[in-house]
């Protein structure tokens, strides 16, 4: 609790087992009032290590995606009355401690949405970050704050905190449940001018760590650039997609 705000964590788990429980135990459970995993059809021992820990489990009996397990998670976010919600990879590659700083800068009234960004700090690389997928990760968020008119540090990380509100007034329903679900969410967040904040996060990038190859990165960063040219076209009024419906043409 924050303010007079609860705080749920969600994890969207696929092949979790060997890092879940470091995970775990550096969330910060003196400020996370729940803590959910809603695992996506894993071959492994994820909801067994779940189990074991003694975190509420939600299962899909098969393979949704990403994005379609994150429809999950803020689904029973909101259904669980959550103020504040804070979505952290249980892969153990972004740092749970800081959850209580990312929820903090949304119980303070001042952001609708925080974002753990890799780059801020310069300890992507330091972190082992592949040097394509840094140099993609610059080329992509350039493009995109040119088209968007935003000016955040990078578009792609995977630790993210949300105000109740936000999360009920975006359709993320109706988003990808592939990868690019996180991109979509964003660029409507900066199309309806939600206030965005950011805070410097150190990740690890090891074996057991979650990281999407080549092949998939590829059409990820496709989906991304799709994205961004349907965001310029609805700021100039010439165009206006599903996702950016909520925005008036001028």
């Amino acid at each position: 609790m924050l303010n007079d705000k609860s705080v749920m964590v969600v994890m969207p788990a696929y092949r979790a087992a060997k890092t879940l429980e470091s995970t775990w135990r550096a969330i910060p459970h003196d400020v996370v009032d729940h803590v959910l995993l809603v695992d996506d059809a894993s071959d492994d021992d994820t909801v067994a290590e779940a189990r074991r820990l003694g975190i509420p489990v939600l299962l899909h009996r098969s393979n949704r995606g990403y994005g379609g397990n994150q429809k999950t998670c803020y689904g029973a976010a909101l259904e669980r009355k959550a103020d504040i919600v804070v979505m952290l990879h249980p892969d153990y590659q972004y740092e749970p401690r800081l959850v209580t700083a990312m929820a903090g800068m949304i119980a303070s009234g001042v952001y609708d949405m925080v974002l753990g960004s890799r780059i801020l700090g310069g300890g992507a690389l330091k972190g082992g970050m592949p040097a394509w997928k840094y140099l993609a990760n610059r080329l992509l968020t350039a493009f995109q704050n040119l088209m968007l008119g935003a000016k955040l540090s990078e578009y792609h990380t995977g630790f993210r905190a949300y105000s109740r509100e936000m999360l009920q007034a975006i359709d993320w329903q109706a988003n990808s449940d592939n990868f690019v679900f996180d991109n979509q969410f964003l660029a409507q967040a900066i199309s309806r001018g939600y206030r965005l904040g950011e805070i410097s996060v150190p990740t690890k990038y090891f074996p057991e760590a979650s990281s999407i190859n080549f092949a998939r990165s590829l059409r990820y960063g496709l989906g991304v650039t799709g994205i961004s040219l349907l965001g310029l076209l609805s700021r100039l009024g010439l165009y206006r997609h599903r996702l950016f419906r909520h925005v008036p043409l001028v």
